[in-house]
């Protein structure tokens, strides 16, 4: 009776914290908005914390873990670098990667 009641326990605890552990990035475009929130963001800096977590609260995720810029490089397929689609002006190319956790 012990080692089932085990068991079940081992199955909660192993159940949760793969539910705690769920944690998705998301990449967004920094975009200038007159208030200097994308380049806290962009930099990392203190400032960005709450609104990196206004987003990922917006998507359902409890908190922000991290965010910080990205190059276009390191996001797979995702940014025309070429054609009608090509991205031009100031902050063309620039990006946030925000990683939220539930």
């Amino acid at each position: 009776m012990r080692l089932s009641s085990a068991l079940i326990a081992c199955a909660f605890l192993l159940a949760a914290s793969a539910a705690a552990a769920d944690s998705r990035v998301f990449i967004v475009a920094n975009q200038a908005d007159g208030y200097g929130v994308d380049e806290c963001l962009a930099r990392g800096d203190k400032c960005g914390a709450h609104a990196a977590r206004s987003y990922c609260q917006s998507r359902e995720f409890a908190q922000a873990v991290t965010y910080r810029r990205v190059e276009p490089d390191e996001i797979t397929g995702a940014v025309p670098i070429g054609g009608a689609n090509k991205c031009s002006g100031p902050a063309c190319g620039e990006y946030v990667a925000i990683t939220c956790q539930r």
